[in-house]
C-alpha cells in the first residue's frame, strides 16, 4: 500500500512538472511573438506545438496515475519512452557539434535566409556580412551576400559602409554568432539531457505503477 501511494504521488508530481513546463513554453512563445523578440512564425509555431504536445502527454499521465488506468498508463509509457529516445539523441547531438560543424550550419542558414532576415540579424547583433571573407559581398544573388549595412549602428549611416568599394569597420556576424551558438548548443544539450532522464524516470515509474496492485481493489485485479 505504501509503495502504491509513493509511486502514484511520484507520477502525479512528475506530470504536474510537465504541465508547468508546457505552460511556460506556450507563454514564452506568445510573449515573444507579442513583444516582437521572436518574429519567425515557424519558430513560434514549433515552440507552441512542443508545449501543446507536452501538455497532452502530461494530462494523459495524470489521468492514468490518478485512476490507475492500465490503458492510459501503457500508451503514456510508450509515448514517453519514444520521446526519451528522440530527446536523448538530439541532446547528445547538440553537445557533440564542434566549431567547424557550427560554422557550416551558420553558412547554410545564411545562404537560405532572405535579405529581410539578414538585415534584422545585422541590426540586432550590430554586425555586417557573414564573415570576413564575404563582408563586402553586397551584389544580390551572390553567394553569402548581405543587404546594405547603412542602418547598422557600426556603420553610423554611411551608405558605402561594407560595400565592394569601401572597407568595413564592422564585426562580421559569424564572430558575434560563434560564442552565442556554442553556448546555446551546450545549454540546450544539457537541458535536453536532463529532461530526457526525467522522461526515463517517468517510464520506470509507470512500469512499476502498472504492475503494483491497487490496495482499494479486491481479488486479483491490479
Amino acid at each position: 500500500m505504501v509503495e502504491f501511494r509513493c509511486l502514484k504521488n511520484a507520477l502525479i508530481s512528475l506530470n504536474i512538472l510537465y504541465l508547468l513546463v508546457s505552460l511556460i513554453l506556450i507563454s514564452v512563445a506568445a510573449v515573444g511573438k507579442a513583444s516582437g523578440v521572436v518574429g519567425s512564425i515557424p519558430v513560434i509555431g514549433g515552440i507552441i506545438a512542443c508545449g501543446v504536445f507536452l501538455f497532452i502527454i502530461a494530462v494523459f499521465g495524470l489521468v492514468g496515475a490518478v485512476k490507475h488506468h492500465q490503458v492510459c498508463l501503457f500508451f503514456y509509457m510508450v509515448i514517453l519512452f519514444l520521446l526519451f529516445l528522440v530527446q536523448f539523441a538530439v541532446a547528445c547531438a547538440c553537445l557533440a557539434v564542434n566549431k567547424e560543424q557550427q560554422n557550416r550550419l551558420f553558412k547554410e542558414a545564411w545562404h537560405r535566409a532572405d535579405d529581410d532576415l539578414k538585415g534584422s540579424a545585422q541590426r540586432g547583433m550590430d554586425c555586417c556580412g557573414m564573415d570576413q571573407e564575404h563582408q563586402n559581398s553586397t551584389t544580390p544573388g551572390e553567394e553569402y551576400s548581405h543587404p546594405t549595412c547603412r542602418d547598422v549602428a557600426c556603420c553610423k549611416g554611411n551608405t558605402d559602409c561594407c560595400t565592394s568599394t569601401a572597407e568595413c569597420g564592422c564585426t562580421p556576424c559569424w564572430d558575434k554568432v560563434d560564442i552565442r551558438m556554442d553556448s546555446g548548443l551546450k545549454i540546450s544539450g544539457g537541458v535536453g539531457l536532463f529532461f530526457s532522464f526525467t522522461e526515463f524516470l517517468g517510464v520506470w515509474l509507470t512500469v512499476r505503477f502498472r504492475n503494483t496492485r491497487d490496495p482499494s481493489l479486491r481479488g486479483d485485479f491490479l
